[in-house]
C-alpha cells in the first residue's frame, strides 16, 4: 500500500503542545497551493517548517481555480512569454509528479468566422507556445481543418467554423493537489495545521522572529517563534502585511472568477473546448465525469473576502458565452447544478483591467523581515516555491554559514502516487472498476477513487470492507469521509464535501443524498454535541443553496 502519514484533528490536542513547545526554521502562513509548496520545498531541504492556515486547507483560492495545469495561451498575446516559458515547462513536471491528479487533456481552440484568433496567428502562437513550454511528441498542436474539428466537437457552429487548433493542458483537483503536496511534506519533517488564524507577529531587536496564532476551533491563542515566516496568505497577503505595519509600495488586486457547473447532458461536449466570446475574453467548457463545467470571468472584486459568490450577472454572461459558441444547446438559468467563485490574487498595477493585470508572482521583504509572495497561478506553484525558499536559503548562508541543497520537488512524488505514467493509472482505474463492479459501482465510481486518492484508494476500500451499513453508495461515502478525518485533518462536513471530494461542485446531488449520514458519523468520530452538529447541518444547507442558487431560484 502506498505511504499515507497520519493528519488527523483527533491528534489536535497533542499536535499542538508539539507545535507550540517548538522553534521552528520557517512558519508558512496560508495553506493554499503556495504555501503547500512552499511547505514542501522547504521541509525537503531540511528546514523545520511549520504552516499555519487560518481556515481549512485550500479553501481560499486554492479550491476555486479552473482547475487546470496549463501554460496560460493568452499571455502570448500580452507577450508573457517569459511566463508561457515557465509554466509550460512545469506542466508536465507536475503531471509526473501526481499522473492521478494531473491528468491529460487535449483543449480544441476552434477558429471562428470574426473571431479573435485567426489560422494563421493560431497556428504561429501554438507553434512559438510549443516551443516555450517544450512540448513534443503527440502533444504537440495540430491544425485541424473544419471537417475535423466538427468531428472531434459536433456542437461547434458549423456555419461559422472554419477549422480548430488542438493542443495539450492537464486537468487537475487545486484542492487535492495542495492537499497531497502538505501531505508530502509531512514525511519530511513539516508541521502543518488548519483552523489556526495568525493574528499577530513575535519580534526580537524589531525582526520578526515567530507568529501568535489564535486556534479558531478551542479559541486559545499561541505563541510560536521561527527565524523566518513566510507570509503566502493568498488574497490576505495585505492583511498581514498591515498588521507588520510593511503594507507599502506595490499592493494586491483581486480580481473575481467564477465557473458554473451543468449536467453532462445538458451540455454534452466530448472534449475540452477554449473559445472566444463577442467581448475578446476566452472561456473554456471542460467535461468532468457527470457534469460540464465552463468559466471564467475576470473581473475587479473590493467585498467580503471570506464570502466570494456567483451573481447573476456572471451567470448570464457566462451562459450567453456558451449559447453563442455552442447554438443548437441554449442553456438556461434552471439548467445550472452548481458553481463557485474565487479571487485572484495579483499585482496592482496602474491603468491596467483586470484581464491584462500580469499573472507573475512577486515577492516582498519588509524592513523587519517578513516574506511575503503574491501573484502567480495554480501551474507555477513549484516554482514560486523554489524562488521563495532559495531567497531563505541564501539568508541562512550569508548569515549563518549554513547551506541548503537545491531544490528537488521536481522529482517528489505527492501522496498518492505510485504510478509510473499515466497508462497505469488507467490499467489500476480498470483494476478497481473490476474489484467494485460486483457491489454495483460504475466506471465513473472508480475513476472517481482513483482520480482523488490514487493508490490511497486501497486505504478507502479496506475501510469499506470493514463496514457494515446495507446502502453500498452510502458504505462508501463514509470510508471516504474516516480516511479523510484520518489522514487529511478534515474537521467539518465542508472540508469533505468540498475540499476533499469536490462533491459540492460535481456531484452536488451525491451531497443531498448522504449529508445526514456524514453529519451523523463525523458528530461520533469528533464526540460533537448536538448544537456543533447542528452548526455544521446548518453550513451546509447554506453552502447548497448558495451553490444553486439560480436553479432553486428558477424552481421558485
Amino acid at each position: 500500500m502506498t505511504r499515507t502519514p497520519s493528519f488527523s484533528n483527533l491528534d489536535r490536542e497533542k499536535t499542538m503542545a508539539e507545535i507550540t513547545s517548538s522553534a521552528f526554521d520557517l512558519i508558512v502562513i496560508g495553506g493554499g497551493i503556495t504555501g503547500g509548496g512552499i511547505a514542501l520545498d522547504a521541509a525537503s531541504r531540511g528546514l523545520k517548517t511549520l504552516l499555519l492556515e487560518k481556515g481549512d486547507f485550500a479553501s481560499g483560492t486554492s479550491s476555486k481555480s479552473t482547475k487546470l495545469i496549463h501554460g496560460g495561451l493568452r499571455y502570448l498575446k500580452q507577450f508573457d512569454f517569459w511566463l508561457v516559458k515557465e509554466v509550460g515547462s512545469e506542466r508536465a513536471i507536475v503531471h509526473n509528479l501526481a499522473p492521478h491528479l494531473v491528468l491529460p487533456e487535449k483543449m480544441l481552440l476552434p477558429l471562428i468566422e470574426g473571431g479573435s484568433y485567426g489560422k494563421w496567428l493560431t497556428s504561429v502562437g501554438l507553434k512559438v507556445y510549443d516551443i516555450l513550454a517544450q512540448v513534443g511528441g503527440d502533444d504537440k498542436r495540430k491544425m485541424l481543418e473544419k471537417k475535423e474539428a466538427m468531428a472531434l466537437e459536433p456542437l461547434l457552429p458549423k456555419k461559422k467554423v472554419k477549422g480548430a487548433g488542438y493542443y495539450a493542458e492537464y486537468r487537475t483537483d487545486d484542492a487535492r493537489l495542495t492537499l497531497e503536496n502538505i501531505k508530502t511534506s509531512l514525511e519530511y519533517g513539516a508541521r502543518a495545521l488548519n483552523y489556526t488564524e495568525v493574528t499577530d507577529f513575535l519580534y526580537e531587536d524589531e525582526t520578526v522572529s515567530g507568529v501568535i496564532f489564535r486556534d479558531v476551533i478551542s479559541g486559545e491563542s499561541y505563541a510560536v517563534s521561527a527565524k523566518h515566516v513566510i507570509n503566502a496568505a493568498g488574497p490576505w497577503v495585505d492583511e498581514l502585511r498591515g498588521i507588520n505595519h510593511s503594507k507599502k509600495g506595490k499592493r494586491l488586486h483581486l480580481t473575481k472568477g467564477v465557473h458554473l457547473v451543468f449536467p453532462h447532458k445538458k451540455l454534452p461536449v466530448k472534449q475540452s473546448v477554449y473559445f472566444d466570446v463577442p467581448d475578446g475574453r476566452m472561456i473554456f467548457a471542460i467535461p468532468r465525469g457527470k457534469v460540464t463545467y465552463v468559466g471564467t470571468t475576470d473581473t475587479n472584486y473590493n467585498s467580503d473576502k471570506d464570502k466570494v459568490e456567483t451573481d447573476l450577472a456572471d451567470a448570464i454572461y457566462l451562459i450567453a458565452a456558451v449559447n453563442n459558441m455552442f447554438p443548437s444547446i441554449e442553456l438556461e438559468m434552471e439548467d445550472i447544478e452548481s458553481s463557485w467563485a474565487g479571487l485572484r490574487p495579483l499585482i496592482h498595477e496602474e491603468g491596467k483591467s483586470a484581464s491584462e493585470l500580469s499573472r507573475k508572482d512577486e515577492i516582498f521583504t519588509s524592513d523587519s523581515g517578513l516574506i511575503s509572495i503574491a501573484g502567480g497561478k495554480l501551474t507555477g506553484y513549484r516554482k514560486m516555491a523554489e524562488r521563495v525558499v532559495n531567497r531563505i536559503s541564501r539568508k541562512l548562508e550569508e548569515e549563518e554559514g549554513r547551506k541548503l541543497k537545491e531544490c528537488t520537488t521536481d522529482t517528489i512524488p505527492l501522496c498518492g502516487n505510485g504510478f509510473k505514467n499515466y497508462k497505469e493509472v488507467k490499467k489500476y482505474m480498470d483494476k478497481i472498476h473490476d474489484r467494485l463492479k460486483p457491489e454495483g459501482f460504475s466506471k465513473y465510481d472508480a475513476w472517481y477513487l482513483v482520480t482523488n486518492y490514487g493508490k490511497q484508494t486501497e486505504d478507502v476500500l479496506e475501510r469499506f470492507g470493514k463496514r457494515k451499513e446495507k446502502k453500498k453508495a452510502e458504505r462508501m461515502i463514509l470510508s471516504e469521509l474516516e480516511f479523510t478525518v484520518a489522514h487529511e485533518m478534515v474537521q467539518s462536513p465542508l472540508d469533505f464535501f468540498v475540499r476533499r471530494t469536490g462533491r459540492l461542485y460535481f456531484d452536488i446531488h451525491s451531497v443531498r443524498e448522504h449529508m445526514d449520514a456524514v453529519i451523523a458519523e463525523l458528530s461520533k468520530i469528533f464526540k460533537a454535541d448536538k448544537k456543533t452538529s447542528s452548526t455544521w447541518k446548518e453550513e451546509l444547507e447554506t453552502e447548497l443553496v448558495t451553490h444553486s442558487r439560480f436553479a432553486l431560484e428558477m424552481d421558485k
